[in-house]
């Protein structure tokens, strides 16, 4: 039958292993620091294509695509659904995903020329600068260097709070034993006493 022609097909070219191995790239799958989305999706499709018989449903394999990339592709994406993407039908989702591909492709060609030119000049004034900033970087970090020795060897004085008396009688700021509610005095050999 066409299902034991398929199970003899994928066990002789995919063994379990090489299915495993695929099956873990697919699920592991992150966008590159420095690739374009375009270049993450097209890499995606050839690992979903290189190993067919993967399992993933659609919305699996859209879930895994989004979460991989950076947050603003992710952002675009949800920009171009009008809401999460990956609220939307997988068959929507899909068409927002070729389509933003398809536009960025174009774009990023463009983007790419000016940004890699560079001549000499523009390069040498980058090491002038480079190094101006890390000469400046050595004078700070000596001179912060040179305060905190000059704080570990004479510490400021300490903090001494004062201590202001109140009167429990009448809550002035006078000692109790001054306080004129009380008559004030009244106990003179009595005051030093209480603490």
């Amino acid at each position: 039958t066409w299902d034991d022609l398929v199970s003899k097909f994928i066990n002789e070219f995919f063994p379990p292993s090489r299915t495993t191995n695929l099956r873990n790239e697919i699920s592991n799958f992150q966008q590159k620091l420095d690739e374009s989305f375009h270049e993450a999706w097209e890499r995606y499709k050839d690992l979903l294509r290189a190993c067919p018989h993967h399992g993933f449903t659609e919305l699996h394999q859209l879930d895994t695509f989004y979460n991989a990339l950076n947050l603003a592709d992710q952002d675009s994406l949800n920009a171009a659904a009008g809401g999460n993407l990956l609220e939307k039908s997988p068959q929507y989702a899909l068409t927002i995903i070729e389509n933003k591909s398809k536009v960025r492709t174009s774009q990023s060609k463009l983007i790419a020329s000016p940004v890699n030119a560079c001549d000499n000049h523009s390069s040498s004034e980058l090491a002038k600068l480079t190094h101006a900033v890390n000469q400046q970087n050595s004078a700070v970090t000596t001179a912060m260097t040179a305060m905190l020795k000059q704080l570990q060897s004479n510490p400021p004085p300490a903090q001494v709070k004062s201590v202001e008396e109140i009167c429990v009688t009448c809550g002035g700021a006078h000692p109790y034993y001054q306080c004129l509610t009380a008559g004030g005095n009244t106990f003179p050999e009595y005051r030093d006493n209480i603490q």
